[in-house]
């Protein structure tokens, strides 16, 4: 387990010669170097800045790519932006992972098949700077819940907090983690009231049940101006 470092940049000259990524950046080579450390069939688990789930250099994508390749990536368990307050705002992203090619080997078939995707919205405290404990675990025992149980054939529904996205996918979206590139969008129809309708409520608010002739005769103020945007609109 492991918080490393954000966006910070090493030295060409003092990275480790077997780092294979081209990169200076702390938040790629910190995984990338737990990834060569843990033993095969051991598993990691890592809090990387969101940039590391989406940007497009080089880098960012071998290490997405090895990821899902030389391991089997479980989980991407995104986090709001105020969970390392007052240090840092930035949207972070926990990544777990089972290591099951060596670096060294040829990769005869990708190790991940699934990835079980999870939108937290609360860790059990506020998300400002204070960082007050709220009632309860937040999104924590969910969490330990869901994954436990995740299942590919069941956890399908995208427009829930969480599912599974199969490497198919992950694939053809150039290897893009983000959450919200896999979620699915419910919309709903909204039926908003006429604006005359709206106008004429607004009036009958200002100057009850006037006659159009006692209205004609209001020189200015927010009844003047309600009158012309009737006027405007038709009414």
């Amino acid at each position: 387990m492991a918080n490393p470092p954000f966006t910070g940049s090493i030295d060409r000259s003092d990275l480790n010669s077997n780092l294979q990524l081209p990169t200076t950046k702390t938040e790629l080579l910190f995984v990338e170097n737990l990834y060569r450390l843990l033993k095969k069939g051991g598993t990691g688990c890592v809090i990387v800045p969101q940039g590391v789930l989406f940007s497009s250099g080089a880098a960012f994508k071998a290490l997405r790519r090895l990821l899902i390749a030389r391991c089997r990536l479980e989980a991407v368990i995104a986090m709001p932006s105020g969970v390392f307050k007052p240090y840092a705002g930035v949207c972070t992203a926990i990544l777990l992972f089972t290591k099951i090619w060596g670096p060294n080997e040829k990769v005869t078939l990708p190790a991940t098949s699934h990835v079980w995707f999870y939108d937290m919205t609360t860790d059990g405290y506020s998300l400002d700077d204070k960082r007050t404990k709220l009632p309860g675990c937040g999104d924590l025992q969910d969490i330990v819940n869901r994954y436990n149980t995740r299942n590919a054939t069941v956890d399908t529904d995208r427009t829930q907090r969480c599912f599974m996205v199969s490497r198919a996918d992950i694939e053809a979206q150039g290897y893009d983690l983000t959450f919200g590139r896999y979620r699915q969008a419910v919309f709903q129809d909204v039926r908003h009231e006429p604006a005359s309708d709206i106008l004429n409520r607004l009036l009958e608010a200002e100057v009850g049940n006037a006659s159009d002739a006692d209205l004609a005769n209001v020189g200015g103020g927010i009844v003047r101006e309600l009158l012309d945007l009737r006027r405007a609109l038709g009414g």
